[in-house]
C-alpha cells in the first residue's frame, strides 16, 4: 500500500505522487512517514525532506519551514519556500548564510519575537549549506 505525497509550496503542487516513505524535518527531529502512519500535524524546520522508493531515495527537496499533515495514506508537506536539492545554488547558500548570521549578530536579545525569527532563519540558512554535501 503506498503513501500519498503532496508537497506544495506557497506557488503551486509541486509533486502529487505515491511514494513507499517520506522524511520531513520535523521542528522536533526528523520524521519518517510510512503508510499507515498516525495523523499528525507538525511544523518543519529548514532541511530534507527525502522521498523513498525502492528502498532507496530517489528524490530532495530543501524546504525552509512550513508544516506537515501526516494521515494514514497520505502527507502533504506544505513548505514555506521549497527547492530541489540538485537545484540549490552554493554560493547563493553561502550568501544567505552569511546574511543570517549578521542579522543574528546584530539582533536584540530582549526582543523575543525577533530572536525567535533571526534564530529560525539563521538555522534555515545553515541547513540549506549542510544540505549540498548530503
Amino acid at each position: 500500500m503506498p503513501l500519498a505525497l503532496e508537497i506544495i509550496s506557497p506557488e503551486r503542487l509541486l509533486l502529487a505522487r505515491d511514494v513507499d516513505m517520506v522524511v520531513v524535518p520535523g521542528t522536533e527531529g526528523d520524521l519518517g512517514v510510512l503508510p499507515g502512519h498516525s495523523k499528525l500535524v507538525t511544523s518543519l524546520r529548514g532541511g530534507l525532506v527525502d522521498i523513498y522508493e525502492g528502498g532507496k531515495i530517489t528524490d530532495r527537496f530543501f524546504v525552509t519551514g512550513g508544516f506537515a499533515e501526516v494521515t494514514e495514506s497520505r502527507c502533504s508537506v506544505l513548505a514555506d519556500e521549497i527547492i530541489r536539492q540538485a537545484d540549490i545554488n552554493p554560493a547563493v547558500a553561502q550568501a544567505k548564510l552569511a546574511e543570517a548570521k549578521a542579522a543574528f549578530d546584530a539582533l536584540d536579545l530582549n526582543d523575543a519575537e525577533a530572536y525567535r525569527e533571526t534564530s529560525d532563519r539563521l538555522i534555515s540558512a545553515q541547513a540549506m549549506v549542510d544540505s549540498i554535501a548530503a
